[in-house]
């Protein structure tokens, strides 16, 4: 029964104990009081943390149902344990066999180049030259589907649908440019949780017969972005295929 008691308290306090240096290691980043590294590191040990108060209090729980008492505060303790570590372990799992790579785009041979958003980074940030080796094999290799998408409409309609949709995702746009042959968009986009800044840049150009639309997302910090980057440029593709398919 002892031994059960203290299963309970430590799966209990190790959770919440998690819960508030996960809760820490955001507030701090986005507050730019650490760095990156500092961040993840505390969601990576708020998430071990979580996993360990979940495991206890499994253990509580099975003691308590074997002396027949009560499993609550156990269970409080697993579920809270859970909830701290499952953000971390999904988004480590769902990212399983993905390349380690930050810098996405459609157009492995030319990429479109960014003009505006360099002089908005810092000089810590990932660099936007696609020096990093085999960047192209290995994203072939972890993101095949990814390819330009091509139109038989306008470059200005298809400009100011890709506008739309950016707008309509909130993200900080530094730059958009259009005419009768061509348009580039330059833009940046915020995570929800952690504030990680990724740059994303889209060009629109008239290849003789049709319109072809490449887009690149870049992470600005991290060696792996865990599969977001190819993530953002599938759906925005996606929308902007949908969209410009309607009669």
């Amino acid at each position: 029964m002892k031994s059960s008691f203290q299963f309970d308290k430590i799966s209990v306090r190790l959770a919440i104990g998690a819960g508030l240096f996960a809760g820490l290691s955001v507030v701090l980043f986005r507050m730019e009081l650490i760095d990156f590294r500092f961040a993840v590191s505390g969601l990576a040990i708020s998430a071990l943390s979580g996993t360990l108060a979940a495991l206890l209090g499994v253990i509580a729980m099975i003691k308590a149902m074997m002396q027949r008492k009560s499993a609550l505060s156990a269970l409080i303790g697993s579920l809270l344990g859970f909830v701290v570590a499952m953000p971390v372990l999904f988004s480590v799992l769902g990212s399983s066999g993905l390349p380690h790579i930050h810098d996405i785009t459609t157009d492995l041979d030319n990429p479109p180049v960014f003009s505006v958003i360099p002089s908005l980074r810092i000089e810590t940030d990932n660099p936007l030259d696609r020096q990093f080796p085999d960047l192209a094999q290995l994203q072939r290799e972890g993101y095949p589907d990814l390819k330009p998408l091509q139109f038989n409409r306008s470059p200005e309609a298809v400009f100011e649908r890709a506008l739309q949709l950016i707008k309509s995702r909130g993200w900080q746009i530094a730059a958009s440019a259009s005419s009768a042959e061509k348009g580039i968009i330059e833009a940046t986009a915020v995570t929800p949780v952690m504030g990680f800044k990724d740059d994303v840049i889209i060009r629109i150009q008239n290849t003789g017969e049709k319109v072809q639309v490449d887009m690149r997302s870049v992470s600005r910090v991290g060696l792996s972005d865990l599969g977001a980057n190819a993530k953002r440029i599938r759906q925005f593709l996606n929308d902007l295929e949908n969209d410009q398919s309607d009669p």
